[in-house]
């Protein structure tokens, strides 16, 4: 009961990126408890026929994995580069990324079999979600480097290009299904982020959809509240919008020369904004 307690507070204090990898552990254990059974009603069919009998299936398949290998290559990547992409975007941001990666990669993968009128595996894992965040980061900093054990110093857009490669080059296999899911994730994941640099969250819908259901579910509260002082109010944007403006200041230097080349007083500042 002591480790189901500390399981549970470590989950209620993870973050959202945390919180996703934890489900997606969970659900590896579950997933291969009752492997026949998940894989059939969970798992993405290749049959569209038989997914307009499973509909839940365009999101579920993103959390079942059969392989340790296979979770464990997702859940490091989306463990660093998740983190990372909270420090430039907002948890919101961060699950419409995921989601709509996880269902733009099924449409995919669905699409692919419908037209050439193959018959293949059901899809599984979260390698589509993963390719939406690793590219959605890496077009928002791509000269971003991180420091890899016995290699050194890669930017970013490099790791990017060599994680589509993998995928591009699983093409040649029979069931390529999964490797299309993929490279639609990480297309959708360019995209977004290029839409959002430009100031248009394409997401926004989603997020809407998600706060809506939330919102059903949350007490509401009252307020004895009644009098609004607006001078703070404007105070406070104020100060917000000062704060977000240096933080764009900042990105647009890393995109011009690179993370090092930020002070530390820089490197300091941004990484303080991520935490809040």
């Amino acid at each position: 009961m002591n480790i189901l307690n500390e399981i549970k507070q470590a989950y209620y204090k993870a973050n959202i990126v945390e919180k996703i990898i934890y489900i997606n552990v969970l659900m590896l254990l579950i997933t291969n408890l009752f492997k026949g059974f998940i894989i059939n009603w969970f798992g993405l069919p290749a049959s569209f026929d038989e997914f307009i009998t499973k509909p839940w299936t365009l999101i579920t398949y993103g959390f079942l994995h059969l392989s340790i290998w296979h979770i464990l290559s997702n859940l490091l990547v989306l463990y660093y580069l998740g983190n990372l992409f909270l420090n430039f975007h907002t948890k919101k941001q961060f699950l419409n990324f995921y989601f709509l990666g996880i269902i733009v990669g099924a449409i995919a993968f669905l699409l692919n079999y419908y037209i050439t009128n193959k018959t293949g595996s059901p899809l599984i894992g979260a390698s589509a979600a993963v390719s939406t965040i690793f590219i959605g980061i890496a077009t928002k900093i791509p000269r971003y480097a991180i420091q890899l054990r016995f290699i050194g110093s890669v930017e970013l857009w490099v790791l990017a290009v060599i994680w589509i490669g993998l995928s591009i080059l699983q093409l040649a296999n029979v069931e390529n299904g999964g490797a299309i899911a993929h490279i639609a994730g990480a297309a959708f994941g360019f995209v977004y982020a290029k839409q959002l640099s430009a100031g248009n969250d394409i997401g926004k819908w989603f997020e809407t959809i998600i706060d809506y259901f939330s919102n059903l579910f949350k007490p509401k509260k009252t307020s004895n509240l009644k009098t609004v002082y607006k001078s703070k109010r404007r105070t406070a944007n104020d100060v917000s919008k000062t704060k977000q403006r240096k933080i764009d200041d900042i990105l647009d230097k890393i995109s011009k020369s690179g993370y090092n080349a930020l002070t530390k007083e820089e490197k300091d500042y941004l990484f303080r904004a991520g935490k809040k």
